[in-house]
């Protein structure tokens, strides 16, 4: 089943209890970390790994594999479409 980047945006939103952003506001190829885009920081990178865990069952155990999912919505969502268990 493919992951919508929508709903993984809306999953991001909660996750990190952002106020006064929807996902429609989050560009899928804006960067999810730095300037330019949501600018979150590294405890909000813990916690999108906790929220893929939760949501989809991906463990992330080695931060280097995830790092280049995280760059953008987008890229997120391949990869938990990716990596997610059957």
């Amino acid at each position: 089943m493919r992951v919508s980047t929508n709903d993984l945006k809306a999953k991001i939103i909660e996750s990190l209890n952002l106020q006064d952003v929807t996902p429609e506001q989050i560009d899928d190829e804006a960067p999810l970390f730095g300037p330019g885009g949501l600018e979150l920081d590294s405890i909000d990178a813990l916690e999108l790994v906790v929220m893929l865990e939760k949501n989809y069952g991906i463990v992330i155990k080695d931060m280097e594999e995830g790092r280049p999912a995280f760059r953008s919505a987008r890229t997120l969502a391949e990869f938990v479409e990716a990596k997610r268990p059957a």
